[in-house]
């Protein structure tokens, strides 16, 4: 029976390392993965998902989902979901439910300020399985806050929900440190 995967992570964690890991053992093994992401995520051009340790794939968009028939596939695997809809999440769903496909959905849980995203949120309370992805802040505590710096080296609470970047504009922290505004030793502190 299929289910609805929902594995969730701080920025670094390798969300999307693990989204092509999986869809590689899926292809190993002769079964057909459709790899999705939003439309919105270009940071690494169109159409493909890519890790910071090199990885990479083409993949369709998440919105061009309902001219494709999951059916033909063994697996859909969504990457950056915090970025989905309800809508969304919802064809997902049905997609495990009616399709009998499986979804594994990778993406953070909450923004920078704390706030669970609209897709995730959904995730979280539809999902059949959630599993956490796990990453360290840099004083070795599991990193479970997003925080979001400027070019100054100072975390920002304040701002647009959705402001894409990676390493340039994110790291994972813990909770204490996120609150505090630390970024560790080797950066300036808020």
């Amino acid at each position: 029976m299929a289910k609805l995967y929902f594995r969730y992570g701080a920025m670094g964690s390798s969300k999307s390392a693990n989204a092509l890991m999986v869809k590689y053992n899926y292809e190993e093994r002769n079964q057909k993965v459709l790899l999705v992401k939003p439309s919105l995520d270009t940071r690494d051009g169109e159409k493909v998902v890519k890790s910071r340790c090199g990885l990479s794939s083409a993949c369709e968009y998440f919105e061009y989902l309902d001219e494709i028939d999951p059916r033909q596939y063994d697996c859909v695997i969504v990457d950056e979901a915090q970025f989905l809809t309800k809508a969304q999440v919802e064809r997902l769903v049905e997609i495990v439910d009616d399709l009998n496909v499986p979804v594994v959905a990778y993406g953070l849980r909450a923004d920078f300020q704390g706030n669970l995203f609209e897709g995730s949120q959904w995730l979280l309370a539809w999902a059949d399985t959630i599993e956490e992805v796990k990453t360290i802040c840099w004083c070795g505590k599991k990193a479970t806050y997003n925080a979001r710096f400027d070019e100054n080296g100072r975390i920002t609470k304040t701002g647009e929900q959705i402001v894409l970047g990676a390493n340039d504009q994110y790291v994972g922290l813990c909770r204490k440190h996120w609150k505090e505004g630390n970024l560790g030793p080797d950066r300036k502190k808020n």
